[in-house]
Order: C-alpha cells, then sequence, then structure tokens
C-alpha cells in the first residue's frame, strides 16, 4: 500500500503516520491491486480531524472521522472502512480480491450496531430524461439556484461540450464534477 501524509496546520509526530500505516495497512488485504492511500491529518476547535482516501483502481473509498484523539480517529476511520467494504461486499467482489471477507483481522475494533439491512437493495423508482444544453459555469450555478436544487448537470460550454455537474458545498460555496474524458 502506497501512503501519502498530508498535516494540515498542525505538525503530527512520526509515531501517528506510523500507527496509521499500520493500522491501515490491514487493508491491503481487500484489494487485488496495490491501493494508493492519502491521508490527512488536521486539528480544528480541538478536535483532530482524519481524512483517508483509498484509490485501487476504478475503487474509491473515502471516510472522515474526528474525535478528541487522533490514535482514536485512526481506529474509527479503519472500522468505517472495513464496515464500508462489508455493506457493499456483493457490488465489489469484481473489484476486490476473492478471500478478502473470509478471514477477518485478528483485533476488534468497535464497531456500533446499525439498523440498516447489510446489504440493501435499491430501487429505482422514477427516470427522467433531460438535454443538457450547453452553458457557463456560472449560468449554470444561476439555473441551480433558481430551481432550488443542490445540483445541476449540464454541458460545459467552456470545456468542449463537456458533461459536468455544479453542486452546492455545505460551506456555502459551489463545486463542479468534470467528466475527466
Amino acid at each position: 500500500m502506497k501512503f501519502t501524509f498530508t498535516d494540515k496546520k498542525v505538525n503530527i509526530p512520526n509515531r501517528v503516520h506510523t500507527y496509521a500505516e499500520k493500522k491501515i495497512g490491514k487493508l491491503d488485504r481487500y484489494f487485488q491491486t496495490e491501493p494508493e492511500t492519502s491521508i490527512v491529518f488536521s486539528v480544528e476547535k480541538g478536535r483532530n480531524n482524519l481524512e483517508v482516501t483509498i484509490r485501487s483502481g476504478s475503487t474509491v473509498i473515502r471516510v472522515a472521522e474526528s474525535t478528541s484523539d487522533m490514535f482514536v480517529s485512526i481506529d474509527a476511520a479503519v472500522a468505517s472502512i472495513e464496515r464500508q467494504l462489508r455493506k457493499n461486499k456483493t457490488r465489489l467482489e469484481k473489484r476486490l480480491r476473492k478471500d478478502a471477507f473470509d478471514a477477518y483481522p485478528e483485533e476488534s475494533y468497535f464497531i456500533p450496531e446499525s439498523d440498516e439491512e447489510e446489504e440493501p437493495s435499491y430501487q429505482l423508482v422514477r427516470t427522467k430524461r433531460f438535454f443538457f444544453r450547453p452553458m457557463s459555469i456560472d449560468e449554470a450555478i444561476l439555473q441551480m439556484n433558481l430551481v432550488n436544487h443542490t445540483f445541476f448537470a449540464f454541458r460545459n460550454e467552456d470545456d468542449g461540450g463537456a458533461f459536468s455537474v455544479v453542486h452546492k458545498r455545505k460551506d456555502g460555496g459551489y463545486g463542479i464534477i468534470v467528466d475527466q474524458d
């Protein structure tokens, strides 16, 4: 597993990086190809924040945890990632290693009980068809605000008609998702 550590506005001791590498490195057994892992450490208002992003092929798993202790945040992130993998086990079977779910780690993590079913089934209840007309990003944001939605799909005329989606962020700003091709 390849690791990239980022410390935002805080100096994290090497022992925390080593601990994170050891704990998150155990997740390597789930993936067929060697995953690239990005770990971002930050501290805001006395809370230790940890963001973990694992990329393996076309599979991307992202978890953010915030606790009073960085070591606890690391443990909680590992538990959350394992919970995501188990919850979506059937959908990920083709992308993950065949024997990934056979043996669980010798350590146990605190995993809160949830009322959700283990493998939810998704029911498509409506299909809409739209003509995505070319427009600028500013016009797309305006259209999104006019219809009072949190996202808006369009063809970006500034990017040669590429399919794009603008969305409203929690911090009040706007984001854009652009097709990579």
